[in-house]
Order: C-alpha cells, then sequence, then structure tokens
C-alpha cells in the first residue's frame, strides 16, 4: 500500500528475522545430509544392490532391477512435493523442513538394517523399495523449502548467490556419500564391502540427522511468509474464500509450472547420468575397480560444489536465464565426449568427463534456486516451485540411470545414451527461450491475481518507507 510498502528484503516491523548467514548455513547443512541420504541410495545401487538384493541375476540385469527401486523412489517425490508445499504454505517452510529431514533420516538408517535376499528371500527388495518411496517422499518436500527459506529471507540482489547455496548441498551430500563409500571399499575386501561394509554409511545417517535437526531448530521461520500468512487470515476474517496453494499455483501460474519442469529435464538427466550411472558403466560395462570411479566422482563432485556459488551470482549480473542457457547447451554438446573419454579408462581422463559434465550441470543447478523462487508468488511458492520440480523428476531423473543402463545393455554402445541426453537439453533450451527473466524481482510483489510484479534492478535500493 502506498506510503507504508517496504523494501521486499527489509526485516518487517516488530520482526527480528534469523541473520541470513545463519539460515544459509541451516538450508546448507540440512540439504547435505538430505542429499547424502538420497545419493548414498544411488550410488550403492550401482555398486552393491545388485549383489545383496537380487544376487540371482546377470551383473547388468541386478544393476538394471536396482536402478529399478532407485527410480521408483522419484515416484514419491510429487507426491511429497503436493504435500510439503501445501503444508508449506499454509504453516510455515521451518516445520516442514523439521519433518522431511527426520524422514529422510529414518528411512536411510533403516536401508541399513534390511538383511539380504538370502537371509529373508523376497521381503528384502520388497522393504527396500517402500524404505526408497520414503526417502522420495522426503526429498519431495526438502528441495523447495530449504531454497524458498534462504530465498525469502534474502537481499535480491544477490539472491541468485546466497539461494545457491543449498544448491551446494546436492553435490556436498554427493561428495560425502562418494566419499564414505570410496573409503569403506578402499579398507575392506569386496566380498566384506557385500556382506556388511556397505551398510555403515546409512547407519552413520542417524548421527548425522541430528545434527541437522539441531541446526534447523535454531533459524526463524520466512519473515515474508508471515507477512504472507498475515494477510490470507485477514482475508479469512473478511469472509474472502481462500484458494488452497495448489490450486492457485495451477490457475494462476501454470506456465511457470511447465517452465519449471522443462528447466529441470537437461538439469536432472544430465546429473543422474554423471553421478550415478557412471558408476555401472565403469564397473560394469569398462570394468574398471570400484574405487577408480568413485574417486573420479569425488573429485568432480568437490569441484562442483565451488562452482555453485560462483554460478549463483554470476546470474546476479547478467540474469538467470543466460547461464542457464549455457549450461544446457554445454551439457547436450559434453555428453558426446563423455562416454569416449570414459572408454580410454584412464583415470585423469574419468576425472575430466565428469568434472566438465558437472561444470555445465552447475551452470544449470546454481541459478535454478533463485530462477524458480521468483517465478512463484509468496502465498503458492512452495507448491509451485516443489511441483514444477518433483513432476519433472520423475520423467527426468527417476528414469534416467534405468534408461542408460537398458540403453547400454541393448546396444552395447554408449551413442544412444548421448543422444539422451542432447534431446534433454534441447527440451531445456525450449523451455528457457519461453521463460521470463526473473533477475531482481520482488518476491512481495509477485501476485498471480494481480499486477506484473515490480523488479528490483541491479544497482536498485528502495527505500524501506516510500
Amino acid at each position: 500500500m502506498a506510503g507504508t510498502h517496504t523494501h521486499p528484503d527489509a526485516p518487517r516491523a516488530g520482526a527480528r528475522p534469523t541473520a541470513l548467514p545463519r539460515v544459509v548455513a541451516a538450508s546448507l547443512i540440512g540439504t547435505t545430509i538430505e542429499w547424502y541420504d538420497y545419493f548414498l541410495y544411488g550410488s550403492a545401487a550401482a555398486l552393491v544392490f545388485s549383489k545383496v538384493f537380487f544376487p540371482n541375476t546377470d551383473p547388468l540385469t541386478g544393476t538394471l532391477l536396482s536402478f529399478l527401486t532407485y527410480a521408483i523412489g522419484f515416484a514419491a517425490r510429487p507426491l511429497g512435493g503436493l504435500f510439503f508445499g501445501h503444508y508449506g504454505d499454509r504453516i510455515g517452510r521451518k516445520r516442514l523442513l523439521v519433518l522431511s529431514l527426520l524422514l529422510m533420516g529414518c528411512a536411510t538408517t533403516l536401508i541399513g538394517l534390511v538383511p539380504g535376499y538370502d537371509t529373508i528371500g523376497v521381503a528384502a527388495p520388497v522393504l527396500l523399495t517402500v524404505l526408497r518411496l520414503i526417502q522420495g517422499f522426503a526429498v519431495g518436500g526438502e528441495w523447495g523449502g530449504a531454497v524458498l527459506l534462504v530465498s525469502e529471507h534474502g537481499d535480491p540482489r544477490r539472491r541468485g548467490f546466497w539461494a545457491s547455496w543449498p544448491q551446494g548441498g546436492a553435490p556436498a551430500g554427493n561428495l560425502l556419500a562418494v566419499g564414505v563409500l570410496s573409503f569403506m571399499t578402499s579398507v575392506q575386501s569386496d566380498s566384506a564391502f557385500v556382506a556388511w561394509g556397505w551398510r555403515i554409511p546409512f547407519l552413520l545417517s542417524a548421527v548425522l540427522v541430528g545434527v541437522g535437526l539441531w541446526i534447523r531448530l535454531r533459524v526463524d521461520e520466512s519473515p515474508l511468509f508471515k507477512e504472507a500468512q498475515a494477510r490470507a487470515e485477514a482475508r479469512r476474517a473478511e469472509t474472502k474464500a481462500e484458494q488452497t496453494p495448489l490450486l492457485a499455483v495451477l490457475r494462476h501460474h501454470w506456465r511457470d509450472v511447465l517452465v519449471a519442469m522443462g528447466a529441470r529435464m537437461a538439469e536432472n538427466i544430465s546429473y543422474y547420468v554423471i553421478t550415478t550411472f557412471v558408476l555401472a558403466y565403469c564397473v560394469d560395462h569398462l570394468g574398471l575397480d570400484k574405487q577408480t570411479a568413485l574417486n573420479a566422482v569425488l573429485i568432480g563432485s568437490a569441484i562442483q560444489f565451488c562452482l555453485i556459488p560462483l554460478f549463483g551470482a554470476l546470474s546476479d549480473r547478467i540474469g538467470r536465464k543466460p547461464v542457464y542457457l549455457v549450461g544446457a547447451v554445454g551439457v547436450g554438446a559434453w555428453s558426446w565426449a563423455f562416454f569416449g573419454l570414459l572408454d580410454t579408462k584412464s583415470f585423469p581422463e574419468l576425472v575430466l568427463a565428469v568434472t566438465v559434465g558437472l561444470v555445465f550441470h552447475s551452470a544449470m543447478y546454481a541459478p535454478q534456486a533463485a530462477f524458480f523462487s521468483e517465478l512463484f508468488a509468496t502465498r503458492m511458492r512452495y507448491s509451485g516451485a516443489s511441483i514444477g520440480a518433483q513432476f519433472a523428476s520423475v520423467a527426468a531423473g527417476a528414469p534416467a540411470p534405468l534408461i542408460a543402463v537398458a540403453l547400454i545393455k541393448s546396444y552395447g554402445d554408449s551413442t544412444p545414451i548421448s543422444v539422451y541426453v542432447t534431446m534433454a537439453a534441447v527440451l531445456t533450451v525450449v523451455a528457457l527461450l519461453c521463460a521470463r527473466e526473473t533477475r531482481g524481482r520482488d518476491l512481495a510483489a509477485v501476485d498471480g491475481e494481480a499486477e506484473p510484479a515490480h523488479e528490483v534492478r541491479p544497482n536498485e535500493v528502495r527505500p524501506v518507507n516510500q
């Protein structure tokens, strides 16, 4: 309203929001732990689950079945996105983030306790699949809440940089998961690792979740959410009907949901090919040892973690779309060199293949948090961002390793996989070309029902009281 409009990210009157660095740290550590749990499953599926849960099959078929249980977890991600998005837009981001962390930690710890096929027969893969579904449900609500908590606390001029830090939780979680598995394989024989060693990283999740909960419980709720909630309560007091967040998203932001889904295609598919399928490809197809493949992903993930904030900051200077487009085009082109480098069986070239692929992935993943946050209004932002991201994951990340294994099994050659990644890149480029640039947008002004949102230019400082 005239005379009382505040800077989009200034503290509201009477509010004492948590300092931004603490919010960033809480989101980064929480997402790192959740992605550690999630990626640990993918790495274990590539390396050991075929032997533990599908021992009566040949190696590639066992890996295919392991990746099938892995893909099933993605089916629960949209359900998690709907559930956490709905209640996150109704009762707050923080409470739902605590719940998602608890669910993920419990499921991952229990995976470490599931007996193998030789002990309980078919019940073993069934229990494994159920726990994977719980993991998928939890991570479906994690991403949206973590990036929104930072985006809604932060400075609009540096939102790309600050919101990219929770994105760093993915490579950090993968780094942690692969690092622990790499350590276990280096100090154990293959037989000991298959018998019990692989369980230790899963059981470790119980300790990590305790740390994550302690940190997350110490941050404040998003000030923008509190303001939106107060307006919603005022409307209800005036007996005005309030649409559920899901219906509001589908009514006012359906185009933005489609843009988010398209933008996820190249990002999601390439990531799981580069970091998960690559383990199965190196071990089962090329005959390399587990340690070599794990170390290549370890190095690439460490470099990616350092690059994500840099690409986030770049998106604040030149825009979300240009940075994202570079990543999409780059990963499509690189997919043709990627497998050629792997086929040399040379460790330096393995590292180069994975690292360059993750550099291009970082250019998409870093600005994604701010980009998706800026597409949706506050009262439906958790729902909108989660729906766009998680529904896309069912078509993108879920089947990516499965499709890649099936293609290599059918053709014995990596060319069809490169075609697959390139097609995903084309879809993402088309989605981005249809999208609006969102850099500098005032999150408090984004509204599906009202006028277009005011944009805060990179060098513009709006007074607190206009």
